[in-house]
């Protein structure tokens, strides 16, 4: 593994001297919240849960290596997060609730990022480790499937710092998961809802995540451009 990221480096290295540009390294501690759950289409469209009340938030903690070049970059992130999912039934007072879920996950980005005029944009996709899933406190992650695939896509600013050094960047992330989070065992009980017995739930299981990210970042170094005649040279920061 050592090998190819040097390898990686190196290559980025050669690229940025022949274009005459830098080849900088990045670490960052990361941070976000928002809005998660759960999206099925069946239990959207039945008459016997309310989905719009039941949006529910999730946290996440982790950090990121990033490669920068000219006004883009790669980042590889690793992410706990902790999320929950319930939903109610339409009908008021009649004491019906599905179980309060929640899941655990370890979560690995692969990011193309573009930094300019103290902004940024980013795309890639994200897989998931589900760690833990419960419902009303009773293990039901093996009703579940496990790594899932989403689609990420984010944007924001830098509102602190601006040299590479040190930076803080603020912004809103959005992801969508591709994939049916739900296994054979678990569709043959209803799952993700199955405690409200007039609600199939055959339609895909797809996770979301729409919230707010911050994230504090601290320059390792670059690749300075070589003087004539001389090698390029890796600086620390």
């Amino acid at each position: 593994m050592k090998k190819i990221l040097l390898f990686t480096f190196t290559l980025f290295a050669i690229a940025s001297y022949g274009q005459k540009k830098i080849v900088w390294f990045d670490f960052g501690l990361k941070a976000q919240a928002g809005a998660t759950g759960l999206l099925n289409s069946d239990i959207s469209d039945s008459k016997d849960v309310n989905y719009e009340l039941n949006l529910t938030n999730g946290f996440g903690l982790g950090a990121k290596v990033g490669m920068n070049f000219s006004y883009g970059g790669l980042a590889l992130e690793g992410m706990y997060f902790n999320g929950t999912q319930t939903w109610e039934t339409a009908t008021r007072g009649d004491g019906l609730l599905a179980p309060e879920m929640k899941f655990t996950n370890i979560d690995i980005y692969a990011l193309y990022k573009t930094n300019k005029n103290l902004g940024y944009f980013e795309i890639g996709p994200k897989m998931s480790l589900l760690s833990k899933m419960t419902s009303d406190g009773v293990d039901v992650k093996s009703q579940y499937n496990s790594p899932n695939f989403a689609g990420v896509i984010g944007f924001g600013a830098n509102v602190i710092g601006s040299d590479g050094a040190f930076t803080g960047m603020l912004g809103l992330r959005f992801e969508y998961g591709f994939t049916d989070i739900v296994g054979d065992s678990g569709r043959s009980v209803q799952a993700p809802i199955t405690t409200i017995p007039d609600v199939s739930t055959t339609a895909s299981t797809n996770p979301f995540f729409a919230g707010i990210v911050f994230e504090l970042n601290w320059g390792i170094g670059y690749f300075g451009v070589a003087q004539c005649g001389q090698r390029s040279k890796f600086i620390m920061f």
